[in-house]
């Protein structure tokens, strides 16, 4: 019978999450301190890091901060140099950290194009390129890309973060079938609306009954973790019962 990963507390795998500090990202730290990992926790901001570690600690789990600036390259390595010193190998990278701006393409300026992408598309590109070699030597590992259902629907106003969880879409279906033989999974996670501050308080206040809880699409993240070691979950698709808000 193939094993299945409930709890890992005699092995504590390291799980490396960025864009830590809220939302969804908060919510899987959260989910994989609670079965014994070692949570290495990335985000700018070093007060809304210290919440969270402060919060997984008084839970009985381990976290630490490790604050980065995503779109940085050096940066990335930097860290993931750390981590690995501080903590060991990453087993598990979870690339969460995004931004948007919610303009017309006419109105999106090449700035916002390229800060956008550097955030959404050329830092989980590193963040992977940062782990995976020490993945593959050992011959294990998980990446989850927190994408969204923007990368497989049209949304009007959404030109670049649409493009960019669209590219990391495709290049995470090649990098699967590359890493098929090094039994490293990767696991593309598109959800839809969820109730995080990327949503104006506006829309969360109308809209609230309509979207999912981060700690909801979370489980659904930590579920496709605990699946039997011959078993990956491809693309976890991810909707409000309700349906999307168009």
């Amino acid at each position: 019978m193939a094993k299945r990963r409930s709890d890992v507390s005699i092995h504590r795998p390291v799980v490396w999450v960025t864009g830590a500090s809220r939302g969804i990202g908060r919510e899987i730290a959260k989910q994989f301190a609670s079965i014994g990992c070692e949570v290495a926790l990335s985000a700018r901001s070093k007060r809304d890091l210290y919440s969270v570690v402060k919060e997984i600690t008084q839970l009985g789990g381990r976290a630490y901060s490790f604050p980065l600036d995503i779109s940085k390259e050096e940066s990335i390595f930097n860290i993931a140099g750390t981590i690995k010193k501080r903590l060991g190998n990453v087993e598990i990278l979870v690339n969460n950290a995004g931004i948007t701006v919610f303009k017309a393409f006419l109105q999106t300026t090449l700035k916002e194009f390229n800060g956008i992408i550097g955030t959404n598309l050329e830092g989980p590109i590193a963040c992977i390129k940062a782990v995976l070699p020490a993945m593959a030597r050992r011959k294990q590992g998980w990446i989850f890309n927190i994408l969204s259902n923007a990368a497989i629907k049209t949304f009007e106003g959404s030109a670049a973060y649409t493009a960019t969880k669209a590219g990391l879409l495709g290049l995470a279906k090649v990098l699967r079938e590359e890493m098929r033989h090094y039994n490293v999974k990767v696991i593309n996670v598109l959800p839809g609306p969820t109730e995080t501050e990327m949503w104006s308080i506006r829309d969360r206040k109308n809209y609230a009954h309509r979207m999912m809880k981060a700690k909801s699409v979370a489980e659904a993240v930590l579920a496709a973790y605990q699946m039997p070691d011959d078993v990956v979950v491809d693309e976890l698709v991810i909707r409000p019962i309700q349906g999307d808000i168009e």
